[in-house]
């Protein structure tokens, strides 16, 4: 069993798989942790998995997992985390707009007896910085959803940042609670946050450095329609 195990969701990554998995693995090397990192090729349609795989035999604990057809990120990372075998499970989202050593602060929150840590772009701890802000208009619809999310009291209070994809989980609540899970589209992290209520886990949140990265899988606008009926589905089973 690894201390930590990295889970990459990916889609059509090419342009920046390689990095997310030297970064990673050169985070093991600086900070002395035995790790593994497990990429997740979401049915892409350029060369992710070929490129992740090549990586193999320079990092043997390297696990990379595809499947042909498009599942969607919540599926995807359902599968990643329940392949880990980490003591502690990183989800990061691909292009390094966290850097991983950013993982140090969390995984300390995590040793106490706490169960999930969230990275937090929006807490008001000094340590946060971001390097590259994202356009006004993902801005402004963040806000939105934020307060929407907050006034209807759809995850625990205290979670200013549900949608950074930069989060860390003991392997026990992780597993036991995506196993549950049936969101396979983008709000898998409100999902994952009411299951964890329900289940009484600690939840804390840590401050991240954060850059946007401006070539993103997500549109705006097909998007948040779909965002919403997914949250609505959400609210209604669990």
């Amino acid at each position: 069993m690894h201390y930590l195990s990295i889970v990459i969701p990916a889609y059509n990554e090419e342009k920046k798989i390689a990095k997310d998995i030297t970064a990673a693995y050169k985070y093991f090397k600086e900070y002395s942790i035995d790790g593994e990192v497990i990429i997740i090729d979401d049915g892409s349609t350029d060369q992710t998995y070929n490129i992740a795989s090549g990586f193999s035999k320079q990092f043997p604990s390297l696990k990379v997992i595809t499947y042909n057809k498009n599942r969607g990120k919540g599926y995807a990372t359902k599968t990643g985390i329940l392949g880990a075998t980490g003591e502690y499970i990183l989800l990061a989202d691909s292009g390094l707009c966290v850097p991983f050593k950013c993982a140090t602060i969390g995984l300390e929150l995590l040793k106490p007896g706490v169960d999930i840590a969230i990275g937090s772009r929006k807490t008001s701890d000094e340590r946060v910085k971001i390097l590259v802000k994202q356009p006004f208009y993902r801005r402004f619809g963040s806000q939105i959803f934020k307060l929407l999310i907050q006034l209807f009291k759809v995850i625990p209070k205290g979670i200013d940042d549900s949608q950074c994809g930069f989060k860390l989980f003991k392997k026990e609540a992780a597993h036991n609670i995506f196993k549950k899970m049936f969101t396979n589209k983008f709000m898998w992290d409100i999902e994952m946050l009411r299951r964890a209520k329900n289940e009484n886990y600690t939840i804390v949140v840590f401050p991240v450095e954060w850059s946007n990265d401006s070539d993103t899988r997500f549109n705006p606008f097909i998007g948040s329609f779909e965002n919403l009926f997914q949250v609505i589905n959400i609210i209604l089973r669990t």
